[in-house]
């Protein structure tokens, strides 16, 4: 034992100090503004202030579209939140949002080459956030909705769509779903099964949760065969607390608990907390299981324990040790990228789709070494450990951008037409 009174950090003590670092030093924050163009002499400041500066304002002044060819608004993304559902952590007010928010921009400009800036929104209504949005939405080329408490999320997204005239993508809702349903689709096709015959257990009923049923039911699941549950258990039909968004998947039926669903249930999804999914209840689940316990950091099950349970099951979390991770950062820049490029107006369902297949069909193609390598393996195959790409693949922007561009022309909310030789891989 040492004979001074300093103390040994343990690993999450230093994880801590660690993550603190990063974000303090040797500039505070993640994210900066870099100048595009040169400001060097007079001649350029003349160019790009007073007097140069007015022939573009003229330009926009006639045509609104010579926007996009004389400023930054095509390429530029507004994250933004008000604090409400941080993470995991809750209502912990806007600024204390603004790391998350620094931290989506960041992956923005990494993933996709999207600039980004993050806006912190305080109000005491809906209509004041909207209001507030809706109010400087023409500033960017799309909106990015982040860490909104359910049910307030649904409706500002709902009214946003309608006031802005940029695409409005709430990421904690549609980006969850669209790669959970990319690597359910997957799993299902391993395990031999349908999704129209699967029943399917929920747990959670927020803003993730919905969305994900939501889409897998656009992909082919029924409706009548998914059982969500809230902290008071089963939603069912002869409750009467549900708030609209619930009422979606009351399911008439007289089980109650979790345990009472996910017998002989084929999908089991988790967006609600820690070691909640008990072993015994996993052994009640139909044959080839397919589980994603997307709790973070702690998921509902840990794949340790679910694997002595279950030798038959697909296993995913939203952990990046773990195998078959559920992770938003596999599509929103590429779809923001796909988006913007084309010019869409909005962020429909054709356009999820298309993001959907791209990732999904992406896991079943040969592995890059620079992947293997970033990942920090010998061996990828499409197959129960490998069911989603890995993050840090540089084929889905190319991939899914392209997709979601197509899906945006196809389905007539694209203001422009693919660029010739778009996004070619």
């Amino acid at each position: 034992m040492s004979d001074d009174n300093s103390q040994v950090l343990s690993p999450e003590e230093q994880f801590r100090q660690q993550a603190l670092d990063y974000h303090a030093y040797p500039t505070a924050g993640k994210i900066s503004v870099e100048l595009s163009k040169p400001a060097e002499t007079a001649g350029d400041l003349s160019l790009a202030y007073s007097p140069g500066v007015a022939e573009p304002v003229r330009e926009i002044a006639q045509n609104a579209e010579n926007v996009y060819k004389y400023t930054a608004k095509g390429n530029m993304v507004a994250v933004i939140s008000n604090g409400t559902a941080i993470l995991g952590l809750g209502n912990l007010g806007p600024l204390a949002s603004k790391p998350v928010m620094e931290g989506k921009a960041l992956l923005f400009k990494r993933f996709a080459g999207l600039d980004s800036i993050d806006i912190e929104v305080k109000h005491r209504t809906i209509e004041e956030f909207v209001d507030t949005v809706a109010n400087i939405a023409d500033t960017f080329g799309g909106i990015n909705l982040e860490d909104i408490k359910a049910p307030d999320c649904f409706e500002i997204e709902k009214q946003l769509i309608e006031r802005c005239d940029v695409p409005v993508f709430h990421d904690d809702q549609h980006g969850t779903a669209i790669v959970t349903a990319a690597g359910m689709l997957n799993a299902i096709e391993l395990q031999g099964k349908k999704l129209e015959d699967a029943i399917i257990v929920c747990l959670g009923a927020g803003a993730a949760a919905v969305a994900c049923m939501e889409l897998l039911i656009k992909c082919g699941a029924m409706r009548e065969k998914i059982y969500m549950l809230d902290r008071k258990g089963v939603i069912h039909t002869r409750r009467d607390d549900l708030n609209q968004y619930k009422q979606l998947f009351a399911n008439n039926t007289d089980k109650r608990t979790l345990e009472d669903v996910i017998e002989g249930a084929d999908l089991f999804l988790g967006v609600s907390g820690p070691n909640l999914l008990d072993p015994e209840a996993l052994k009640l689940m139909a044959d080839k299981p397919i589980v994603f316990a997307c709790s973070n950091p702690d998921p509902e099950i840990k794949p340790e324990l679910a694997h002595q349970v279950r030798s038959d099951i697909i296993m995913g979390t939203g952990r990046s040790d773990y195998p078959n991770q559920v992770n938003n950062v596999l599509c929103f820049p590429f779809i923001f990228r796909g988006a913007l490029d084309v010019r869409a107006s909005e962020i429909n369902d054709a356009m999820k789709l298309a993001a959907v297949d791209a990732i999904r069909q992406l896991a079943k193609e040969a592995v890059p070494a620079e992947v293997l390598k970033a990942a920090g393996v010998d061996k990828l195959e499409f197959g129960p450990e490998y069911i989603i790409p890995k993050p840090m693949d540089p084929r889905l922007l190319p991939r899914v951008a392209k997709a979601v561009a197509n899906a945006a022309v196809e389905s007539g909310v694209a203001r422009i037409d693919m660029p010739e030789n778009y996004m070619q891989s």
